[in-house]
């Protein structure tokens, strides 16, 4: 079966404006080729519009999964939910409120201040996960521990695949 292609989008002002190496994107490309995904990126963009343009451009390239890192804190500047949701076709709630508890669980209070959203984008028919997850390398690892054994089976329901069956299942 074909790798899922991926792309990673960092989301940083300051590395976007070459004021530091992004050090989050690489983490989050090598974990979702980790997790089985072709993966291109980082893509490095600045928190606001561009965001949502990059995101639009992932759609319009055909890609399976589209995720972010940086901008879901609650500095002024962070953007990223507010880009994301207007592109969602639909939210899937659950996988941050799983990225949220598993960071809290792990002994990261401030995870439970992370505002990502997951859901899916669509456009002329093609479908794109998108997720959003914090911007240090820390909440991409903790993140992509949480997605990575996921991913696979929530890009096949985004295609319209069934669910597993198990025997004696229902």
């Amino acid at each position: 079966m074909n790798a899922y292609r991926a792309v990673a989008i960092t989301v940083s002002n300051r590395a976007a404006a070459g004021v530091y190496a992004d050090r989050s994107g690489p983490v989050l490309a090598a974990a979702l080729a980790e997790a089985g995904c072709a993966v291109v990126g980082p893509w490095v963009v600045p928190d606001g519009p561009p965001v949502a343009e990059a995101l639009r451009r992932a759609l319009a390239e055909g890609y399976d999964v589209a995720v972010t890192t940086g901008g879901t804190g609650l500095n002024p500047h962070d953007a990223t939910p507010e880009m994301t949701r207007p592109l969602l076709a639909y939210e899937i709630p659950g996988i941050p409120e799983a990225l949220r508890a598993a960071g809290r669980d792990k002994g990261v209070p401030t995870a439970t201040l992370s505002r990502g959203l997951a859901g899916v984008a669509e456009s002329d028919g093609h479908r794109m996960l998108v997720v959003n997850l914090p911007g240090s390398s820390g909440g991409v690892r903790d993140g992509m521990a949480v997605l990575g054994p996921i991913l696979r089976h929530a890009v096949d329901q985004v295609r319209g695949g069934d669910h597993p069956r198990s025997e004696g299942g229902s």
